[in-house]
């Protein structure tokens, strides 16, 4: 595991214990967080790196982002997670589409890995859920929507949520997907999650439309 105080990991999608919420995570790292890369402190927002080897997050300084942001730089082992979000105006997902991608909820987020394999995470009463999506089933849906040709392998994702007639579709740094999943796993009750933790996900989705800071 990462020693990095403000990354969600990906065992919080595994049913490891959830992250510290992300204002405590970050006020923490500014604290005394530091770059898991060089040592540097951090003391302001920062980027981060995916461990391509462990399926990490790792906090990257400045120097290290500049470093990281030659793809080359990190081999096999490292990415630099983008910082563009991206929400997709006039995405076409009806609902063939939908349940050709096989999952039984409105809310998931899809990766693809450099091997071209499409996996899905999403939110159930036992925890996140992982599962493989059919190539088939990705590929009608990226001839759909050919923006998903753009999709960074391993550091970025379609996130869709359909959920309570909402109609949401991003892609998104994978970062700012673990976090939507430790929001989930924070505020989810019960068998549909509950009211409250729809209104941290709406939350969530806002603050997407914010420009960064």
């Amino acid at each position: 595991m990462t020693s990095g105080l403000c990354t969600p990991r990906l065992a919080a999608l595994a049913g490891a214990p959830s992250p510290p919420p992300p204002a405590q995570a970050e006020a923490e790292a500014e604290a005394g967080g530091q770059c898991e890369m060089c040592a540097e402190p951090l003391h302001d927002a920062h980027r981060h790196l995916l461990d391509l080897e462990k399926d990490d997050l790792l906090c990257a300084c400045g120097a290290c982002t500049i470093l990281f942001d030659d793809q080359a730089a990190g081999g096999r082992h490292y990415r630099l997670i983008p910082a563009e979000r991206r929400e997709l105006a006039g995405f076409h997902l009806d609902g063939p589409l939908w349940a050709g991608l096989g999952i039984p909820v409105d809310l998931a987020f899809f990766a693809v890995s450099e091997l071209g394999e499409v996996s899905a995470r999403y939110p159930s009463p036992a925890g996140a859920l992982h599962a493989a999506v059919h190539p088939d089933s990705w590929r009608r849906l990226a001839e759909a929507n050919p923006v998903l040709a753009e999709l960074r392998p391993d550091v970025e994702a379609l996130v869709v949520h359909r959920a309570r007639r909402a109609a949401e579709h991003w892609i998104l740094p994978i970062d700012d997907c673990y976090r939507l999943t430790a929001v989930l796993r924070e505020h989810w009750s019960g068998f549909g999650g509950g009211d409250a933790v729809w209104d941290h996900i709406s939350g969530f989705f806002e603050e997407m439309k914010a420009p960064r800071r």
